[in-house]
């Protein structure tokens, strides 16, 4: 099938993640990068933000060689900033890092031309919007002066524009160099996103929703917009799941071409005694923290559960994980004391001080609680949190004699947050269970990373993942590693039941049967490799590279 295929012999790729971890794109693009290296060896070119401006970037490596020609005729003959180097994940690929900041002075202009060519409308930018875009405008500048020094129209280009935020650098190419084919892909649209995190119920009355009117009630008109627009001019429209192309079809007026699943690789995740030395350690961290901040004294055979990402309480489902353990503490069938992690990054302030001295005292056995005995941080805004509002509603305050321990970790997860000082990965590899019940979720990559560090996991149907693993066979429910828990707008109560009783049902299971489970997590991650996904990509090349050449014929 793929040497049916038109391939490209270059690939520009834009993302505001390139280089700068935020959040899952980085993800999506970090893991993929080594599969199109191995395939395109240094033909694919990803361009990211210059942030750091000479400061020290530990994802990139500049160089002085790569491209050091066309670098120099950039800045004097195009006024460019950019800084050529190497990204630094598996596979290296070559990074330019541009600096945005000189296009603001002529940001009127650059809107104007938008709006004039393409009809996007910035009249209403706010916050992110005008920084973003003239990054995606700097990202097409960017391009176009590599494509005229280095390639030839004999050359099959391809450019992928990630999100909202790189979508004026496609519209850009398509009038500064229409020879290069155009994908912009939509990991979850600005709109959607939107209605969810204002508590409008999305799923249920989406066919009736007019993105446009929405945009304008929820003053998102700008970034809707040029999402919009964006979708409807390339030459190929991309997302992430079958339930985000839904939201395209409906929001945005048009359905996606190809669904590019986000796939992700294993060289991340420990193997053999390394693993199991791993596992030792996080569980000895986790329990240590919460002995110490309890005052009591949990054994190893506690059941640690966890969950993370982003402080979104309601799309990613941290009230009904907060309303299901409260569930499960009085649940008569529960067989052992469960202790349970969120992990998601807070308005922090310093780690607390009375827990570094008692996790300092290695052997002591500590008999009293710490005051606010569910925080490993103190928050700049302790009156005002979601997380511990609803613990102190809920009456959960870790005691004595409940089975349900629950700990709020405010903190990314990066090595020297002071209390854990572990990084995500080294510590989730301890957890037992994680549970991730979002309620808007164009993909889901918490559920599957969990499984690929063996950790059966429990997920919605609205996730992406989710209801991929919905469409596999025979591979549904706990017992194979991942509970898909139907979601719905209205259907809070008994998707908090679903989790009580997963976790009440796994806590029961013997070590044998766990050691099943755990195989059977891991199989159903090995299907979601790059190498398996990687395919619809080479789709999306194909229908951009022909739309482009008809576009060019007509044109």
């Amino acid at each position: 099938m793929i040497n049916e295929l038109l391939t490209p012999d270059y690939i520009f790729e834009a993302s505001w993640e390139v280089c700068n971890k935020v959040g899952g794109i980085y993800t999506v693009l970090s893991t993929r990068a080594n599969t199109l290296q191995q395939r395109f060896r240094d033909r694919v070119i990803f361009i990211g933000p210059d942030f750091w401006k000479g400061k020290e970037n530990p994802l990139f490596v500049e160089s002085d060689n790569l491209c050091a020609v066309w670098k120099r005729y950039a800045t004097e003959k195009d006024g460019l900033s950019v800084r050529v180097g190497r990204w630094n994940i598996p596979g290296d690929p070559i990074v330019i890092l541009v600096d945005f900041q000189p296009f603001f002075a002529q940001k009127n202009e650059i809107y104007t031309d938008m709006w004039n060519r393409y009809e996007v409308d910035s009249l209403h930018a706010y916050g992110d919007y005008d920084e973003a875009s003239m990054f995606a405008y700097a990202t097409g500048k960017v391009v176009e002066s590599f494509y005229h020094y280095n390639l030839t129209e004999t050359d099959r280009v391809v450019f992928q524009a990630h999100e909202w935020m790189t979508g004026m650098a496609a519209l850009y190419l398509r009038t500064a160099v229409p020879e290069i084919a155009t994908i912009f892909t939509t990991h979850a649209t600005s709109i959607g996103r939107s209605i969810a995190g204002n508590n409008k119920p999305l799923y249920d009355y989406l066919f009736a929703y007019n993105g446009d009117q929405m945009a304008q009630e929820l003053n998102m008109q700008s970034k809707h917009s040029i999402e919009k627009q964006t979708a409807h001019y390339v030459d190929c429209f991309t997302t992430v799941s079958e339930i985000t192309n839904t939201e395209c079809k409906e929001l945005l007026n048009k359905s996606a071409d190809v669904i590019l699943m986000n796939g992700f690789e294993d060289d991340f995740v420990p193997k053999g005694s390394t693993f199991t030395g791993k596992r030792k350690r996080a569980r000895a961290a986790m329990l240590h923290v919460a002995n110490c901040l309890l005052g009591q004294n949990l054994g190893d055979d506690t059941l640690i559960v966890g969950t993370s990402g982003r402080y979104e309480f309601k799309n990613k489902g941290i009230d009904v994980f907060l309303e299901a353990l409260n569930r499960l503490n009085r649940d008569k069938n529960l067989q052992k004391q469960v202790l349970a992690f969120v992990n998601v990054p807070g308005w922090v302030g310093d780690p607390r001080e009375d827990l570094q001295e008692r996790l300092k005292k290695k052997t002591e056995k500590f008999t009293t609680a710490l005051e606010c005995p569910y925080i490993t941080h103190w928050l700049r805004n302790m009156t005002h949190d979601q997380v511990l509002d609803m613990l102190k509603y809920l009456g959960m305050g870790n005691r004595a004699e409940d089975k349900v321990k629950v700990i709020f970790v405010p903190c990314y997860l990066d090595g020297k947050d002071g209390i854990l000082n572990k990084h995500y990965y080294d510590l989730i590899i301890g957890e037992d269970l994680s549970v991730y019940p979002s309620y808007y979720e164009p993909w889901g990559y918490t559920p599957l990373e969990s499984v690929a560090f063996h950790v059966p996991t429990i997920t919605t149907d609205l996730a992406g993942f989710g209801r991929w693993v919905n469409s596999l066979k025979n591979q549904q429910g706990i017992e194979n590693g991942v509970e898909v828990l139907h979601r719905s707008d209205y259907n809070y109560s008994e998707v908090a039941d679903g989790i009580k009783d997963t976790i009440s049902v796994f806590s029961s299971k013997t070590d044998a049967e766990i050691k099943e489970i755990r195989k059977r997590a891991i199989q159903v991650a090995e299907q979601a490799l790059w190498k398996h996904f990687i395919q619809y990509y080479y789709e999306a090349y194909d229908i951009a590279l022909r739309n482009a050449k008809k576009r060019q014929m007509m044109g």
